[in-house]
């Protein structure tokens, strides 16, 4: 049963009364403070604010293991996604059960209070495979689990003090007591929601508008602006396009709001997930398209959920979760009716045209045209603006290999000859030039060794955003760490990684700085190759080898890679 009793009353919220959040502002500065990652915030912003109703906080372990086992809470509620406060096991041990902890924003500005019922650390592998379906890294969440999130997790309840501040789009970010007023005045009755993470292209309107009449409904336009799939477009750019095309909609009828949410990518789980974030936002019916909220291939090249799961287990708990499901399947234009149509309803011999969002982004790489069936001028425009022709993005070029591979060598060749082309400016990170002038406090630890290559990996990250070319040569021994890199790059430009994969001997017997040595007499610890592990990359974009193939060519093979990638080239 819900807490609510209409789509418009008011629902719950966790934040005290001005009064007391200024008390708390203060004794907050005594407690044991913890900074929130992005996606804690997110989470910390539905839970203060409604959007997360019935949680009062942070899950405990008997509501996690509920929700993973049962996909229900403890009290029985359902809930399909573990809202958990990850933290490094050296924070949690500072952490006793019944003490407050003050939750902060990136600034240090204390948002909520959260009194500590619960403290364990969680099998990962078990959450994968009962959230996500399967323990797979190919899974961003699963990624994140394992690579990313704390390893241990704290519950309790939350107290609110403040939201989060957000300077942009502020007049469209509403929240679920905000849209519930709107709704209330407006007096709307009957909302449709529609939830996206995408830009809206013309097959987009016509689902929402096909729904909306089916349902007859007035319409939500609630696109994700928290955290989506790596590498999808940014939201600053997706809020422009919904902007551009808001007038092609009634304006009596439908409504724009943005939802700070950090998806999880959980598929069918994620679509229950969002179907009850909207019911507290005031929704009444919601589309669950294909594949909702679906990461892409797993490991084995496959699709991690079938097309039409997520809608069979919204459809399974549809009455329990409060909201109508309209389900839709792939809309695809018909090329003699000059209109669009669901799949399943399009008469045989037909011409159906689409386009996939992989075709859209080859197109916009390439600079080729994006016909009107499609998507609307304006839309384009701003793809444009954002994604211009690959040869006028930045990029990173990632050398990763042994102390002695020849890394360095190449990379400066690769340097020169990409400042001898011309076009845009190219930054050299070199592991020594940075561990001298950004890491010089770091040891060599694994530790200090992941926040060295990190550093690189954000440093490079700034460049490509900004239009220009990194090149870097770290060692790189860790298979997690590179990834983190690739990610934080390839959310602004394409990652090109070389194994220089100069065999160990190769590298000894080279050993131009004495390090081999000092390290097979035990006076360099934890060295690379020796006394620590290096992770072969499994699928780089390139890999070269130096025994017999002289640095000036292996830069060589690397613009060639460039090259067919269309990094580089006539824009």
């Amino acid at each position: 049963m819900s807490d609510v009793l209409s789509n418009t009353d008011p629902i719950a919220e966790l934040f005290v009364s001005p009064e007391s959040a200024v008390k708390m502002k203060r004794e907050a500065a005594d407690l044991v403070g913890w900074d929130l990652t992005p996606r804690q915030l997110c989470d910390l912003e539905l839970l203060m604010n409604g959007g997360f109703n019935p949680l009062r906080g942070f899950l405990g372990q008997a509501d996690y293991d509920g929700v993973l086992e049962r996909m229900r809470l403890a009290s029985g509620r359902l809930w399909p996604i573990p809202v958990t406060l990850d933290v490094p096991a050296a924070f949690a041990e500072r952490i006793e059960i019944g003490q407050d902890v003050a939750l902060r924003d990136p600034e240090g500005v204390p948002l909520a209070i959260l009194s500590v019922s619960d403290k364990w650390t969680p099998d990962k592998a078990r959450e994968a495979a009962a959230v996500f379906g399967a323990d797979d890294r190919a899974h961003p969440a699963v990624s994140y689990l394992h690579d990313r999130a704390g390893e241990v997790y704290l519950g309790g309840p939350v107290t609110g003090i403040a939201a989060p501040t957000h300077y942009d789009y502020r007049a469209r970010r509403d929240t679920p007591n905000e849209l519930r007023a709107l709704f209330r005045k407006l007096g709307w009755r009957k909302i449709v929601a529609f939830q996206t993470r995408n830009p809206l292209h013309r097959a987009h309107q016509e689902l929402t508008f096909r729904a909306a009449r089916e349902a007859q409904a007035n319409l939500l336009i609630h696109p994700v602006v928290g955290l989506t799939k790596p590498g999808d477009i940014d939201h600053f750019t997706r809020v422009r396009c919904y902007e551009a095309v808001l007038d092609k909609y009634p304006a009596s009828t439908t409504h724009l709001s943005l939802l700070n949410l950090a998806m999880r990518m959980a598929g069918p789980r994620e679509a229950v997930w969002h179907g009850l974030i909207r019911k507290n936002h005031g929704v009444t019916h919601f589309i669950v398209g294909r594949d909702h909220a679906g990461p892409g291939k797993n490991s084995q090249g496959e699709d991690f959920y079938g097309p039409y799961d997520a809608q069979d287990l919204f459809a399974e708990h549809q009455a329990e979760i409060g909201v109508e499901m309209v389900p839709f399947k792939q809309m695809v234009y018909v090329d003699e009716r000059a209109q669009y149509f669901p799949s399943d309803e399009v008469e045989k011999g037909l011409t159906v045209l689409s386009i996939s969002g992989t075709e859209l982004r080859r197109r916009l790489r390439e600079g080729l045209e994006i016909p009107d069936w499609f998507s609307y001028p304006e839309v384009v425009a701003e793809l444009r603006r954002t994604s211009p022709p690959r040869a006028r993005q930045g990029f990173t070029v990632f050398f990763t290999g042994l102390s002695g591979s020849g890394k360095s060598t190449i990379a400066n060749a690769l340097m020169v000859k990409l400042m001898e082309l011309g076009g845009r400016p190219v930054t050299l990170l070199d592991g020594d030039v940075v561990r001298k002038h950004l890491s010089s406090e770091l040891g060599f630890s694994k530790e200090h060794r992941d926040i060295n290559i990190r550093r690189i990996g954000y440093v490079a990250s700034e460049i490509t955003k900004n239009g220009g070319i990194a090149i870097c040569a770290p060692i790189a021994p860790y298979a997690a760490t590179r990834a983190g890199v690739r990610e934080m790059v390839e959310a602004f430009g394409a990652f090109v990684e070389v194994h220089v994969a100069t065999p160990l001997e190769e590298c000894e017997r080279r050993d131009r700085k004495g390090l081999y040595k000092l390290a097979r007499e035990g006076k360099i610890k934890e060295f690379t190759g020796i006394s620590d592990p290096y992770e072969e990359p499994g699928a780089p974009e390139l890999r070269v080898e130096t025994v017999s193939v002289t640095p000036d060519d292996c830069a060589q093979e690397v613009m060639l890679k460039l090259e067919q990638l269309g990094l580089i080239g006539v824009a």
